[in-house]
């Protein structure tokens, strides 16, 4: 079971989640838990790290003091037993002495390495798993608290978003939970947090704690891993644009990766793959409605023809790149130097579209890196014998039709098309792979909340 940040927010939700983990524990069923942060502490820490590297002293201080009173005050809230709410106040207080010398550190080198920010960002999962761990034992469960490292998480020393070296770390598992397991013990694991096999820390990136809790599924080759976090599962849209969306039941994790790429925040992606390579169920559920059975991923996709479409969702803050030029067509090679070009700014191309006539491609980005994009692809190729023009649009938006059932269904493009024509919208770029799994699509930004709307009640996703 992994538990994100809102569900440990306050002392009242790290008691709820204590008694859900109790609530399913039996002598059949053992649990490990995967805790996140405090709601907001990560980006409190990331804050901090640059300002030791400005060499802010006073903020460090001040900060130190406000970290401490409120990890203590959770604690004091959480925990009723005396001796275990001292022994988790005196590992907070160590902890944070840590995290401050840490911080002093950098103040006085003057410098945030990757490696330094990954110790002083891990110090959030560090401070919340001796709570959670205590609030078991305050219901009289055994737990240990460890850190993902010391569970047997190895990476490579890629900083900030290491990679996973599974072999070593299934058997590291084991090796370290299996007899906690045995015991009766919950173990309250940091997501999040791996180590090098140098035991330097590293963290996984985004999505990191989820991927920590698929992690460990994997190793131990659990029944599921179970992701709770404040939503009731993976829904057909997003219900700020449509108020009338529902929970999906059931996905495949194909299905899932797709519409968790496309804008869903229940989860990130990469946390999916080592579940799935070991054929290990995932449920999205809600902390705060435990008895909903939320979103089942699962390897085997549940088809109906019917269905045909399972969600539609938005991606914001794009742009589209078009670089086209007659003497492009035929010339072998000129998509391979503009995505060159590309990779070595680290801008990553998100939907591909080119005509048959190859006079053309265009290119969706993030938003963010469009000036940069379009400057470092004018003085590399513009001028040149193939390259006549590069243009750029910023005000766009993608909207993403998923579903499995859409594979081998004819008439689904022309339905998504008819329902977005029927509103006077325009479509700017299209793009759809061979699996047919995902229509993604480019409009005018102002245009996105009307046509994901549309499409969402040609398909009656609400009723399903």
């Amino acid at each position: 079971m992994k538990f994100g940040g809102t569900s440990v927010a306050t002392g009242k939700n790290i008691r709820q989640v204590a008694k859900l983990i109790a609530d399913n524990m039996s002598e059949d069923c053992a649990v490990v838990a995967v805790v996140s942060a405090l709601e907001g502490v990560t980006d409190q820490l990331i804050q901090a790290s640059e300002e030791a590297k400005k060499g802010n002293r006073e903020y460090i201080r001040k900060f130190k003091q406000e970290i401490l009173e409120r990890h203590l005050t959770t604690a004091r809230k959480t925990l009723k037993n005396g001796q275990i709410r001292e022994e988790a106040e005196q590992t907070l207080k160590a902890r944070i002495d840590e995290l401050e010398q840490v911080l002093t550190g950098i103040v006085y080198v003057g410098e945030l390495t990757p490696k330094s920010r990954d110790t002083v960002i891990s110090y959030g999962e560090k401070l919340s798993a001796p709570i959670v761990s205590g609030a078991l034992k305050d219901l009289g469960l055994k737990s240990e608290h460890l850190t993902g490292g010391e569970a047997g998480i190895v990476t490579d020393s890629n900083f900030g978003e290491a990679g996973l070296l599974m072999n070593v770390t299934k058997y590291q598992v084991k090796n370290n939970l299996e007899p906690l397991l045995k015991k009766g013990a919950v173990p309250v694991l940091t997501g999040f947090i791996a180590a090098t096999q140098n035991g330097e820390t590293t963290t996984l990136g985004r999505g990191g704690s989820d991927y920590t809790a698929t992690i460990i599924g994997a190793a131990l080759e659990a029944d599921e891993v179970w992701i709770w976090t404040d939503v009731d599962g993976l829904m057909t849209s997003d219900p700020k644009i449509v108020s009338s969306a529902k929970t999906i039941n059931e996905l495949s994790f194909q299905e899932a990766t797709e519409l968790t790429i496309f804008g869903a925040k229940a989860m990130h992606p990469r946390a999916l793959e080592p579940a799935r390579k070991e054929g290990i169920p995932v449920r999205i559920r809600n902390v705060f409605s435990p008895e909903n059975p939320g979103t089942l991923i699962r390897k085997e996709q549940k088809i109906r023809t019917k269905d045909g479409v399972k969600a539609v969702t938005l991606v914001r803050n794009v742009a589209v790149i078009t670089v086209s030029g007659a003497g492009m067509v035929g010339a072998p090679g000129t998509a391979a130097k503009v995505f060159e070009v590309l990779g070595k700014e680290n801008i990553n191309i998100l939907m591909i579209s080119q005509s048959v006539s190859e006079s053309n491609i265009s290119l969706v980005i993030q938003r963010n890196v469009l000036e940069r994009a379009v400057n470092t692809l004018e003085i590399a190729l513009l001028g040149r014998d193939f390259i006549r023009e590069i243009m750029s649009e910023e005000d766009v938006c993608v909207v993403a039709v998923l579903g499995a059932g859409m594979k081998g269904m004819p008439g689904v493009a022309s339905r998504i098309f008819s329902a977005v024509a029927r509103e006077g919208i325009n479509v700017r770029m299209i793009a759809q792979g061979s699996s047919e799994i995902n229509i993604s699509f480019v409009i005018k930004e102002k245009d996105g909340d009307e046509t994901v709307r549309a499409i969402h009640k040609e398909f009656k996703l609400s009723t399903k």
